[in-house]
């Protein structure tokens, strides 16, 4: 059965693959050893349901109630102990890998700030000192309603470089979500959380939103370009050329509410 089974089906269905990031490796396994741990509870839970059906069932010429059992000490603490070793075990493992991906490793090659808006995505590339504005969901639609895909906000990475994405919100809460990645951070309005990360496999990945934000919720998409160094650098000086030097910071912020905010609004065009 092993054999039979593709690249995929051993990654546990995950999208990309396990050389994405540096971290892509860690979440296939625990995501992959947890199938296996729990189906192996599922078939002993299976075998054990079919055991008592079969063996007590009734039997022709039987009438009555089969005699009634309870307080059966020894079940009662195998099902108790099993359960709770699990829940101990999926846990001990989930935080451990969650404090190593959590962790902040110091001294990033990149800091790169993203800005989730209704309903589109800002890049400041703080160390580059450029940024680049993400488009409005609404000025990407097509005559038919359809999304015009190469108007997406795209964030470039420099391949096997740290990567330190500091994240924040101009309205309501979003959530940053690179899918091949495996990982996703909620952006909380009037907070600053962080993503750290070093990207190892050059290529096009998607990206959106995983918090339901509003009408154009399910528009609110981007791309993630990992790509050399020097077409990274390329890339930071078309920004340069094209003027989009400095940061779109918290002053393009639209609720109002939120701290630094001085009621600027981008154009529709190029930004909020």
């Amino acid at each position: 059965m092993l054999a039979g089974c593709t690249q995929q089906q051993l990654n546990g269905f995950l999208p990309g693959d396990r050389n994405t990031t540096n971290h892509t490796a860690m979440v296939t396994d625990l995501w992959v050893t947890s199938w296996i741990v729990l189906l192996g509870v599922g078939l002993l839970t299976w075998g054990l349901l079919i055991w008592a059906i079969v063996v007590y069932r009734r039997r022709k010429g039987q009438t009555g109630l089969p005699v009634q059992l309870r307080y059966n000490l020894p079940i009662e603490i195998f099902y108790t102990i099993v359960p709770l070793i699990l829940v101990i075990g999926f846990f001990a493992f989930t935080a451990r890998d969650q404090a190593q991906i959590e962790a902040n490793p110091g001294h990033p090659d990149q800091k790169i700030e993203v800005f989730g808006k209704r309903w589109s995505w800002d890049f400041n590339y703080l160390d580059e000192k450029t940024y680049s504005p993400g488009v409005q969901a609404t000025a990407r639609l097509n005559k038919d309603g359809s999304l015009d895909m190469s108007k997406l906000p795209t964030l470039y990475l420099p391949v096997n470089k740290r990567i330190q994405i500091d994240e924040e919100s101009r309205d309501v809460a979003h959530s940053f979500w690179i899918i091949d990645f495996l990982y996703k951070k909620d952006l909380i309005p009037g907070q600053t959380n962080h993503m750290y990360f070093i990207p190892t496999k050059t290529g096009t990945y998607q990206g959106k939103c995983a918090e339901l934000c509003g009408e154009y919720h399910a528009d609110m998409l981007f791309q993630v370009k990992v790509v050399s160094q020097s077409e990274f650098d390329a890339q930071m000086q078309k920004l340069r050329d094209a003027g989009q030097t400095g940061r779109l910071g918290s002053d393009y912020n639209t609720d109002t509410n939120l701290p630094g905010t001085s009621g600027r609004v981008q154009n529709e065009g190029s930004g909020s």
